[in-house]
């Protein structure tokens, strides 16, 4: 057993002092004092500044890191997603496993150092050496090596448009046929079952990459328990041309055809009607938002308040990694609507008045749920995955525990996160991860080999 003093740490009832965690060998936490009459006196490790539970990450597409700000070009007069998109595929065609791996460590690190103490990792670039699971497995190992949390998500893509239109060459890669797609789940399955830090899930590619008859047979057979992902919405042509192909538009197209339930996980979600709103509200569905990747593509604003007030869950993800920040995408989620409606303090409510506080609360709870970890609160049963902020942060000194939250969002760009807590264990000390001069001196090696390829 082991036992954390924390001077600050944000309970269920808000922030306690001098907490005492206990936790058992597998990182959950056991018993949880306030007020511990022992801190003085026993052999406790002990710590200073403010703990507060670490968010999970669930929408990452890792090899997307290693391409982080190589499409701030100009390549028409009307850029887009989509012109975007056609970079993507010219630089996913240049990566290996080997790559991947390396390429994935740094991300899961910066990730680590960011707060996120788990990311669920929407894998798509697949097949590698003939085999169909290569690339998970690097996916895995980067995981492993970084001892982030991972909920893995191999995705189904078979189709290159609404009505199942052919993947076309650049798209062959991330290619399955139903059965193939399968079968990966089922090996996977087994590799991944002996680590308490990963579990499996799927993902839908979108609904134009997964036919009707693809999505239901995977739903209905298929090994994995795990969360359910799916991109929807996420740019206007996509609606447009949902609603030209079936007459409606795809979150109503979905709803029609699949019991989605708090499995589910929405990813964007960007464009619904107040229809749809309730219907992802109302059946516990999460909605995964990235408004870091959706402002560099251009995708538009999720109606942030109208779905809170319908009492819709929210998580948050990286996507495209142009940022790996907690507080840049909550921070942007709550900038993007005060520019929209030209208010303050959107993300509020009766509850809780402070924005901040409300966002890291919500996106708590929705992450939790949409990347099947027991965590997001310091409580008994939960997982101990913390952040400890630095109390002697320029941000963050001579601030009220009730606006501790809101400094940490909103309050400057330096990263006051001084430690990560995983499953009980420390993987970032004083701002550091043991491994992290290997996991750079790898990553870096792969980036000028591809920058060799790229130019």
């Amino acid at each position: 057993m082991k036992r954390i003093i924390f001077e600050n740490a944000l309970l269920p009832s808000g922030w306690a002092k001098n907490v005492c965690l206990e936790l058992d060998d597998a990182g959950e936490i056991l018993k949880v004092t306030p007020d511990y009459d022992g801190a003085k006196v026993d052999d406790s490790e002990k710590m200073s500044g403010y703990a507060l539970p670490a968010m999970n990450n669930v929408h990452s597409h890792a090899f997307q890191r290693a391409m982080a700000g190589l499409a701030e070009y100009s390549t028409s007069a009307s850029d887009s997603f989509w012109t975007w998109r056609d970079i993507m595929y010219r630089f996913a065609g240049k990566i290996s496993a080997v790559d991947l791996e390396a390429i994935a460590s740094q991300l899961y690190l910066e990730m680590l150092k960011a707060g996120y103490a788990s990311v669920a990792e929407f894998h798509y670039l697949h097949h590698d050496q003939g085999r169909n699971d290569t690339m998970s497995h690097s996916i895995m190992a980067a995981a492993d090596k970084t001892r982030i949390g991972l909920c893995h998500l191999p995705v189904l893509y078979m189709a290159s448009g609404f009505g199942g239109a052919p993947l076309n060459a650049r798209q062959q890669r991330f290619g399955h046929s139903l059965d193939d797609y399968q079968a990966l789940l089922e090996k996977l399955s087994s590799s991944i079952s002996h680590n308490s830090n990963q579990h499996l899930g799927m993902a839908f590619h979108s609904l134009r990459a997964v036919p009707e008859y693809a999505l239901k047979e995977c739903l209905n057979n298929n090994p994995v328990s795990g969360p359910v992902h799916i991109h929807i919405s996420e740019q206007i042509q996509e609606v447009n041309d949902c609603v030209s192909w079936s007459g409606k538009r795809p979150v109503e197209w979905l709803y029609d055809r699949a019991d989605v339930n708090e499995r589910w996980c929405l990813i964007h979600a960007t464009h619904l009607n107040d229809d749809e709103i309730n219907m992802i509200a109302r059946s516990g569905a999460v909605a995964g938002l990235c408004p870091t990747t959706e402002a560099n593509l251009g995708d538009g604003l999720f109606p942030l308040k109208n779905y809170l007030d319908q009492g819709g869950d929210i998580a948050i993800g990286s996507d495209s990694h142009i940022s790996v920040s907690v507080i840049e995408e909550l921070r942007l989620l709550e900038y993007g609507q005060r520019l929209e409606s030209r208010q303050r303090n959107i993300a509020v409510s009766d509850d809780e008045i402070h924005t901040g506080s409300n966002l890291y609360n919500l996106t708590l709870r929705g992450g939790a749920k949409a990347s099947g970890f027991n965590n997001g609160m310091i409580d008994v049963g939960k997982r101990a995955d913390i952040i400890v902020l630095d109390e002697r942060s320029p941000l963050l000194v001579g601030t009220p525990d009730n606006s501790i939250i809101d400094r940490f969002i909103f309050s400057g760009n330096q990263n006051p996160i001084k430690h990560v807590m995983v499953a009980g264990d420390w993987l970032i000390r004083d701002y550091k991860h043991a491994d992290e001069q290997q996991i750079l001196a790898d990553f870096s090696g792969v980036m000028m080999a591809l920058k060799k390829l790229l130019d």
